[in-house]
């Protein structure tokens, strides 16, 4: 006699061909690996999904929709205002101080030509750093990181801009300074871009970048590189280390995250020397330039306070190694220049010879 809960065989038998799919399903969903969750064994693309919403479907390169109304603002961060406007400014302090009648077309040109090389090459640096900068709180928040502006555009405003910026310089202006430019970009992007991640000789190279545009001034006024050319060059060379330096010195921690090889994170204490030497350099260099006859021996006497004070304060840094001092040290730096500048402008020598020659003949 059959039990009372003993089903048909039909009914039996759809009872367990559901428990056999249901078992079947359960074992069909993949496992999830806990510790590929982990910070540890996370990408960069993943953490910046992490940090930024909505950046997982733009990792792959998507269509950016951009206002209109804010695009030029997202240009301007692209190509580093700032700092491209720095380095018009010591351009056009190098064609002014060039031993020539000032010509004002050429210097506008030679301005917006090396404006617009300088806005090419911080936005190809930017392109390139995307995935680095997304981890540095000092960087996170650029147009590219952020997915304000697509990597097409940028690329292409780039390019717009490099084009017509060493076209102007080369053609317009003279095929030295041209030269000069296109190998700015390509030192900055090609050279100076990706040893930041290799070798603390990083530095030396970006140096050489921000000593250049003084070269082009003097190179579009003149049509050749001269020692004065050099000189000035020389003197952008060495105020970049200190300046630098002092403000690395409190990034140390965002370098790291980011990657970067800067001397302010692998080697410390040279970092702090390297700064005090290129401060004591110079005052060397500024005697160098009456020897050299582009300024009056006034320019030495009156530049030593600023370089003394100048190099007492790489000293502090030096010797402290603590945020006071490099602060100090950077917020000097950003005045220094300029100031140095200025008296070499008030104390160039054609200038003051005409004013002598002058004051001897006034009819």
């Amino acid at each position: 006699m059959k039990h009372k809960t003993d089903l048909p065989d039909s009914a039996q038998e759809e009872k367990v061909l559901r428990e056999v799919k249901e078992i079947s399903r359960a074992l069909s969903v993949p496992h999830k690996d806990p510790s590929k969750d982990s910070p540890e064994t996370k990408s960069t693309g993943d953490k910046l999904c992490d940090q930024f919403p909505g950046a997982e479907d733009s990792r792959g390169w998507k269509e950016i929709k951009v206002n209109l109304s804010t695009l030029p603002g997202i240009l301007a961060r692209l190509s580093k205002i700032r700092l491209s406007a720095l380095v018009v400014i010591t351009a056009s302090a190098g064609y002014a101080m060039a031993p020539v009648p000032f010509d004002l077309s050429c210097f506008l040109l030679a301005s917006i030509g090396t404006g617009l090389a300088s806005c090419a090459a911080n936005t190809i640096n930017q392109f390139f750093e995307v995935p680095f900068d997304s981890n540095m709180n000092r960087t996170k928040s650029r147009p590219l990181v952020r997915g304000q502006i697509s990597p097409l555009l940028a690329v292409s405003f780039a390019a717009a801009c490099a084009i017509p910026g060493i076209s102007i310089l080369t053609l317009a202006v003279n095929p030295l300074t041209g030269a000069l430019g296109a190998f700015n970009i390509f030192l900055y992007t090609a050279c100076y871009t990706p040893m930041k991640r290799l070798s603390i000789t990083n530095t030396w190279v970006g140096s050489v970048v921000g000593a250049i545009p003084p070269m082009m001034g003097w190179t579009a006024a003149t049509g050749c590189l001269d020692p004065g050319a050099l000189l000035l060059g020389a003197i952008l060379y060495s105020w970049q280390f200190p300046h630098f330096n002092a403000l690395s010195w409190n990034l140390r921690e965002d370098y790291s995250r980011g990657g970067y090889r800067m001397m302010s994170v692998t080697h410390p204490d040279m970092c702090r020397r390297v700064a005090l030497r290129h401060c004591v350099a110079l005052i060397g260099l500024s005697t160098l330039a009456p020897a050299l006859d582009v300024t009056t021996w006034n320019f030495a006497v009156i530049s030593l306070p600023i370089n003394l004070y100048f190099s007492y304060l790489g000293y502090r840094f030096y010797r402290d190694a603590d945020r006071n001092s490099s602060r100090k040290l950077f917020f000097c730096s950003l005045w220094h220049l300029p100031t140095l500048l200025l008296l070499m402008l008030t104390c160039k020598k054609s200038v003051v010879g005409k004013k002598e020659k002058e004051d001897k003949d006034p009819s």
